[in-house]
């Protein structure tokens, strides 16, 4: 199984998205889509699950939910917005993570791009994706591309938009 993982578009659409994002069986959006059309185009590429950021305005939190929880084949992952990070998570995600630990953490929010293993949680993965949207002070636009195999994460590839990713 190959997931996209992507946050903080902040209603800007890469024009590289449909490239990259080909082919994988479901794309997760960590929050701050900014606007409705966002969810539709990449609903085009994929199946899609979203959750709501703080700037997400009523008619994209209609159609995305807060928290997201899935279990895939026996990987259980959890998404939300406002995660934190390991060394300082955010106010109610500590207690939740302790009352039922996931196999992945998935936020957004800091356009930061941070990927690793949290032994404090059984090894945990915690995956912030950074952003790819223009709004922010990231310098560079990511997604992260995470292969799954037999209810493991085995690899995770980032990908870099804007380095000529078009055919």
């Amino acid at each position: 199984m190959r997931l996209a993982i992507l946050s903080d578009t902040h209603s800007y659409f890469h024009p590289d998205l449909p490239l990259v994002l080909k082919g994988v069986d479901l794309i997760l959006h960590a929050g701050d889509v900014g606007t409705p059309d966002i969810l539709d185009e990449l609903e085009k590429i994929a199946p899609l699950k979203a959750v709501w950021g703080n700037i997400d305005g009523q008619n994209v939190k209609h159609r995305t939910e807060e928290h997201f929880k899935i279990n895939i084949d026996g990987c259980k992952i959890w998404m939300t917005h406002i995660g934190g990070h390991p060394k300082k998570w955010a106010a109610d995600i500590y207690e939740g993570l302790m009352a039922e630990t996931p196999d992945i953490f998935i936020c957004g929010h800091s356009h930061i791009l941070r990927i690793e293993r949290v032994k404090q949680f059984y090894n945990m993965l915690y995956l912030n994706p950074g952003a790819c949207g223009t709004h922010g002070w990231h310098k560079h636009k990511t997604v992260v591309l995470l292969t799954l195999e037999n209810g493991k994460a085995i690899q995770a590839d980032v990908v870099h938009l804007d380095e000529g990713m078009r055919e």
